[in-house]
């Protein structure tokens, strides 16, 4: 290969993304020239010829080699891995990776056996570069004293799911056998199995009878209140593990022990207010107010004992969250569905909503002489006009008149449905207006566009205002004077925050086009603008057109837009033809896809099409997945206000995403261009972001969705390209990063998305990757070990798929922005230490003091504050096989938050992560139905193998006309025959002909499908029977379209297939 490189930066994926990495030979990666390879669509720029130069690739066939390097602690660099002779009978290893492999197998270390044996890399140092400043973070240092502690089983019979019943078993047996048997200890209980003690209690195992009966008379007192409960000893934590810990003798975290002391500080505020998670709400902590639509907030706050550097810290940080207003249920469905008039009965379709809405939900019925509650179960199917029920005597009566003769009540709203409670065998129905939503009941559904800026507006506190809230907080929770806490356990808590020492880091010199006056840009407090700066690769747009969907606006109003538009594009550097494709189209909402079709007709090779969206909300997605999964039209939608007010700032953001979409830059790192970032410029290097997004909760069908991104123009390192792929339901791991299956014809079939990405980047810079960097987001403390498990060793068969013994060395780093550590300036007001909004500085790191004692993670605020308090993001570095230096690491992620391509501000975190986070949530849209408000509805096409639902889709492309049956985003699943029984003698390639000829007889459409018909058929056959079963109004949970079905266990959607051209734009959007 020449060292001359290729032609780098193709803004569409240097390739546009074909799924050519499936592959089964030893061509696995792309044939190039000895002048290099051009990318692929868009203009890049031309390689430069001081690349590093690259290895050849051998010619023996690819292995699966597999490196099990984890942790910093196992890990020798990648290059001496490189360099070690193959080791005889490798191929036949009893390796647990090896048995994993369909094929040879190399391991050259052996990978840890479970997730417990994984072991993070050790802090290289702290950083230096950068101004130093004091700051605060809300982290409160804990004293412990020494004592011996005791943790016990605990199990209640009979068995209890509610922890409130729970804890009221334990207060009781505490209160009655305190003395006599537990020698006056005062015991932390965490609601479920355990129980701990600061010393032992006289006995090892004992067992105790508690009568909750004396508690009020409710609608539960009938059933017998009597539990035992059995202690016994389970085990003894150590504090002199945390201890030796803190000093940095013990590399391991003692978990154990800080459970205890967590459950210790957590006891009295788990009796006294609602606990959601490690936070804790009631209205006497603080505001309380309606968010709309029967919901309202409460104030909380949030507490969580850390190993920190200074030592055990209390972090608290203030919190709101979202809970039923405790109000009538005629109320309630007043402001649920906006209705005044309960005279006539409700619609199908809103019944269905307020059944949702009110299941499961707890309500007090007020009219009983004694307070009675219960649980909802449904609401009735007709007005309760109409309800009867059947009497001992076989007598029919209506519930109306039930309630007049029994309770002498005339119900006031008979058009209203009934709320049911108890089972459908013996229900229980009473009127709506009878019962009361109970209070401190919390609102799990996603919150609308109304409620969340209800509840910003509410809670968004500035940085001055936010520290003495929790200050506040600290005070009122008076830690110190809890016995349970200062004189059983022996532990104080600060009252101040923690004082840290922190640097600003210096923002990154920003290289425009040499034809602006302003060549060169230095942000100043984390943003900058585009006045007399060109963007530094405008790209070319040839053909575009545009559609407006608004019915409000001006007729003549878009041309002006886009003219305008238009200048803006061309004045910041870009090439665009002043003459649309085709002539502006002006249409209904209600005709959104067959204005898009008649588009992509009319104009094929579009490269932009302009859409002014309806005036009404929830068309975008709509739009997005017809351009993206079904035309391969790359689009900008435009807001019908926006468009109004032809405001030049906003023309300013449109233009800067119209560049990137269509294959240009806006700027670069000027240490890019210089070849001045230490461990990128070097040598080739591949920066990935990744993350998973999960389905909003009480969503217990739809899948979880993965999106990888990878950078495609080294050394700029400005533009990526994205995958995504559906996933089993709530699974963090990332299951398509590399598959390895077995096709009948081909043999092993290699495939995922982190290796399409390795082949995407040698198609786009002419060279493969020597340094892989993983900035992955979206994954919590409690799973960083089995993640990093499952993706390292992912990585590695990807990079060994490609090429015997290509194991690039890998720097594996956890992003994390659901954190609740806050940092505070220590003196507010101070211009030269805070930005505009009173926050701390963008570039403000800190890696000291509030950090982990011995591991590799730092803070990072790198963006500035817009309202309310910055959030800095947490980096924790899990693998670092490149040898990153403190400042290095930060130094580099600091300076690609400036590399945003759809503003002139910073980010608040890295922007390959960022991009993968925008790609995951933009894939939902292609999964939903037309009315679907990105609940748990999905698109018309859908149908269900027995195993994953799978949506009947577009063409079949070429790249996948290969196996069995058209494939989609993610992998294809192949069907797997096993005969059983052969008295016909079928052949091999018999049998295997007539299966595969038999898919394309599939009657209900034209393409090959993924099992044998008659199975098939067989399928839907028994899935339609249960329709029979189902009353004609049944939601059955959780609303699916009408051809949509799912199996027992877990539901994978398997995604529409995005087109190639818009694979790497999609998460610019």
């Amino acid at each position: 290969m020449s060292s001359r490189g290729g032609y780098g930066g193709a803004g569409r994926g240097g390739g546009g993304g074909r799924r050519s990495d499936q592959s089964s030979g030893p061509a696995a990666w792309p044939a190039l020239q000895s002048s290099g390879v051009r990318g692929g669509r868009g203009r890049g720029n031309a390689g430069r010829g001081n690349a590093a130069p690259v290895a050849s690739s051998s010619s023996s066939p690819p292995s699966d080699a597999v490196s099990g390097v984890i942790g910093a602690g196992d890990v020798a660099s990648s290059s001496s891995v490189r360099e070690k002779p193959k080791a005889s009978g490798s191929s036949d290893s009893g390796s647990s990776l090896g048995q994993e492999l369909a094929e040879k197998v190399q391991i050259t270390t052996a990978p840890p056996s479970s997730s417990k044996a994984v072991t993070f890399p050790v802090r290289p140092g702290f950083g230096k570069l950068g101004k130093k400043v004091t700051i605060r973070a809300n982290h409160f240092l804990v004293q412990v004293a020494d004592r011996d502690l005791y943790h016990y089983d605990v199990s209640i019979t009979p068995e209890v799911i509610s922890k409130k019943v729970n804890r009221d078993v334990m207060t009781t047996l505490v209160k009655t056998y305190g003395e006599s048997h537990m020698a006056k200890k005062i015991p932390a209980y965490d609601g479920r199995k355990s129980l701990y003690t600061a010393g032992p209690l006289p006995f090892e195992s004992k067992e105790f009878v508690v009568d909750l009966n004396g508690k009020k008379p409710t609608a539960s007192s009938k059933r017998d209140r009597k539990f035992k409960v059995a202690i016994k000893l389970a085990s003894r934590p150590d504090l002199h593990q945390l201890q030796e810990f803190l000093r940095r003798k013990q590399r391991d975290a003692p978990y154990e022990t800080i459970q205890v002391l967590d459950v210790v500080f957590r006891d009295l505020p788990s009796q006294k207010y609602v606990s959601v998670g490690r936070s804790f709400f009631d209205p006497s902590l603080g505001r309380r107010g309606e968010l709309a639509d029967g919901v309202e907030y409460w104030s909380g706050y949030f507490q969580s004992l850390r190993l920190t550097q200074m030592g055990l810290s209390l972090n608290i940080d203030v919190s709101a969250r979202s809970f039923y207003e405790p109000i009538l249920v005629t109320e309630f469905i007043g402001k649920y569905l906006n209705l005044r008039d309960f005279s006539r009965p409700l619609r199908d379709s809103d019944r269905v909503k307020v059944k949702k809405a009110l299941k499961s939900l707890k309500v007090e019925l007020a009219q009983f002489d004694f307070a009675r509650s219960t649980k909802v179960s449904g609401i009735s199917s007709c007005p309760i006009s109409e309800l009867r029920f059947t009497l001992e005597d076989n007598t029919q009566k209506t519930v109306v008149q039930y309630f007049a003769e029994k309770f002498n009540y005339r119900v006031k709203y008979p058009a209203l449905p009934a709320i049911q409670s108890g089972s459908d065998s013996r229900p229980a129905y009473f009127p709506m207006e009878f019962c009361r939503i109970a209070e401190g009941q919390r609102y799990t559904k996603k919150l609308n566009e109304r409620q969340v800026t209800a509840l910003l507006r509410a809670t968004c506190q500035r940085p001055e205002i936010r520290e003495n809230s929790i200050k506040g907080m600290v005070k009122n929770n008076k830690y110190n004077e809890i016995d349970l806490v200062r004189k059983e356990f022996g532990m104080s808590v600060t009252d101040q925050l923690a004082t840290v020492e922190a640097r600003v880091l210096p923002p990154p010199l920003l290289k425009y086009h040499e034809s602006g006056r302003e060549k060169m840009v230095n942000p100043r407090l984390g943003q900058w603008n585009m006045i007399d700066k060109k963007m530094i690769n405008g790209a070319i747009v040839a053909s575009w057109t545009c559609v407006s969907f608004s019915t409000r606006i001006d007729r003549n109003l878009p041309q002006e837009f886009c003219k305008q538009l238009i200048d803006m594009c061309v004045s910041k550097g870009m090439q665009f033809n002043p003459q649309p494709a085709i002539p502006f189209i002006s249409c209904q909402p209600q005709r959104i896809e067959e204005a898009l079709c008649d588009i992509h007709k009319r104009a094929p090779g579009l490269q932009m099409l302009i859409v002014i969206l309806p005036d009404v909300t929830g068309s975008y997605g709509k739009i997005k997945r017809i351009c993206e999964t079904e035309l391969g039209i790359v689009s900008q939608c435009c807001q019908p206000n926006q468009v109004r007010k032809l405001n030049k700032q906003y023309m300013e953001n449109v233009a800067l995403k119209i560049n990137v979409k269509t294959g240009g830059r806006n700027t670069v790192l000027d240490d890019a261009i210089r070849r001045r970032i230490p461990l990128i410029s070097d040598r080739p290097t591949i920066i990935f972001g990744a993350d998973v997004t999960h389905p909003q909760p009480g969503e217990d069908s739809s899948p979880s969705i993965a999106a990888v991104v990878a950078s495609m123009d080294w050394p700029e390192i400005t533009k990526y390209r994205g995958l995504v792929s559906a996933q089993t339901h709530r699974e963090e791991i990332i299951e398509d990063l590399y598959k390895l299956v077995q096709d009948p014809q081909r043999g092993p079939v290699h495939s995922g998305m982190i290796r399409e990405h390795l082949i995407a980047f040698r198609r786009a810079t002419g060279q493969k990757p020597q340094r892989i960097i993983f900035y992955r987001d979206g994954v919590s403390e409690g799973q960083f070990s089995q993640v990093l498990l499952h993706e390292m060793i992912a990585i590695r068969k990807a990079c060994a798929s490609l090429e015997e013994r290509y194991l690039p060395p890998v720097t594996f780093v956890v992003v994390q922005k659901r954190h609740h550590t806050r940092l505070f300036p220590a003196q507010h007001g101070n211009r030269e230490t805070t930005d505009k909004s009173g926050n701390i500085q963008p570039g403000t790191v800190v890696d000291t003091k509030i950090c982990h004692p011995t591991e590799f993670d730092f803070y990072l605020n790198s963006h500035a504050g817009i309202q309310g308090t910055s959030r800095p993001a947490h980096y924790h570095v899990l693998v670092d096989e490149n040898g990153f230096t403190a400042d290095g690491l930060q130094m580099l992620t600091n300076n690609l938050c400036y590399t945003f391509a759809r503003c002139t501000r910073s980010v608040s975190i890295v922007p390959p992560a960022y991009y993968a986070h925008l790609a995951a949530f933009r894939a939902r849209y292609y999964m939903e139905s037309e009315n679907s408000d990105g609940g748990s509805s999905r698109s018309r096409n859908t149908t269900a193998s027995t195993s994953a639902v799978v949506s009947l889709l577009p063409a079949t492309k070429d790249n996948v006309k290969d196996v069995i049956h058209a494939g989609i985003q993610g992998t294809s699943r192949p069907a797997h025959y096993h005969v059983l029984v052969d008295e016909n003698g079928f052949t091999a390639d018999g049998l295997q002909m007539l299966t595969n000829n038999l898919c394309y007889t599939f009657a209900r459409c034209t393409r090959s499908v993924s099992i044998v018909p008659p199975a098939y058929y067989a399928h839907l056959a028994a899935f339609r029977a249960r329709y029979y079963m189902e009353s004609e109004n049944s939601d059955g949970g959780s609303s699916r379209s009408r051809n949509t079905t799912a199996s027992t266990s877990a539901v994978v959607s398997l995604l529409p297939a995005t087109k190639d051209n818009v694979k790497d734009v999609m998460f610019y959007c």
